[in-house]
């Protein structure tokens, strides 16, 4: 029996409604939330993202600002710009594309937003408080992970979780969020890296697996416990000269064998992909709507 497909959309559209709402009490109240993104370089990857970022705000009606510098952009300089931002009450949310050139640290970069403009949720400060469980700004892919599962009535309370990726963007955060004696979490948490050896003996016993490896096939179908519910968060570009553009997209886990194995999984496109971008504008309109007091 195949499994139940996770659909990011449905969830999305939902989040969307709710923003739709939260924008019009922030509008009478004379404030537009503002996101700026900063992307660095030419990165075609990066340029699909910021451009999906900039047209989900002009749809749903927050401001948005993209900058772009050469990828000569120094270090300084990239500083400047953020601490400009900083001090510009118009703009509410910044969000540093990464990856930025190697010439350029991104940990400085990261620790140089203002933790109440920080939408992305990786200043430590914000880290910090998702660690002890207090009011932060989540990374918008776990926080989008964990909508998926609560819109599907997902059980994680008492629950064995299984992250395989440690990323500060993806594997970290979830794992301390599904740690979190909370609605949606009070899970039992495993988390697989580069260090783990053999990932089997771990996926075969979660009973909710999150692929956030960023490698193309690593969960196959004798990886998975029968009725698992498996969360794809890959997106990992694969040569195919049978389609025009020559590759497709396709994410960490075996879909087509592992969906026959799996209670439910998510589908790469269309799973994690949609709940990304949609935490972060609603991680914009929370920031703008503490920024403004309204």
């Amino acid at each position: 029996m195949s499994a139940t497909i996770i659909e990011g959309k449905p969830v999305a559209d939902s989040i969307y409604r709710e923003i739709t709402n939260d924008l019009i009490t922030l509008k009478a109240g004379g404030c537009t939330p503002h996101l700026t993104v900063v992307l660095v370089g030419d990165d075609p990857a990066s340029q699909v993202y910021v451009g999906m970022k900039q047209k989900a705000c002009e749809k749903y009606g927050l401001g948005s600002e993209t900058i772009l510098l050469p990828g000569t952009t120094t270090e300084n300089e990239l500083l400047q710009v953020v601490d400009k931002l900083n001090h510009r009450p118009d703009v509410h949310g910044i969000l540093v594309q990464l990856p930025v050139p190697k010439h350029i640290s991104a940990k400085k970069v990261i620790d140089a937003i203002s933790p109440e403009k920080d939408v992305d949720g990786l200043h430590p400060i914000n880290r910090g408080r998702l660690a002890v469980g207090d009011e932060c700004f989540i990374p918008c892919t776990p926080a989008g992970v964990q909508q998926l599962l609560l819109f599907n009535n997902i059980k994680t309370e008492g629950k064995h979780v299984v992250v395989v990726g440690r990323s500060s963007l993806v594997g970290l955060p979830f794992a301390l969020m599904m740690m979190q004696k909370k609605a949606g979490a009070n899970a039992t948490v495993t988390v697989c890296h580069t260090g783990s050896g053999d990932l089997k003996p771990y996926t075969k016993e979660a009973d909710i697996l999150v692929a956030a490896a960023g490698r193309a096939g690593i969960i196959t179908a004798d990886m998975v416990k029968p009725g698992c519910v498996v969360i794809d968060v890959g997106t990992n570009r694969v040569d195919d000269p049978s389609v025009p553009r020559g590759y497709r997209l396709t994410g960490d886990v075996d879909f087509e064998n592992v969906k026959n194995v799996a209670g439910a999984i998510s589908p790469v496109p269309g799973g994690v992909g949609p709940m990304t971008i949609v935490m972060l504008l609603k991680n914009t309109v929370k920031a703008a709507r503490q920024q403004s007091g309204l």
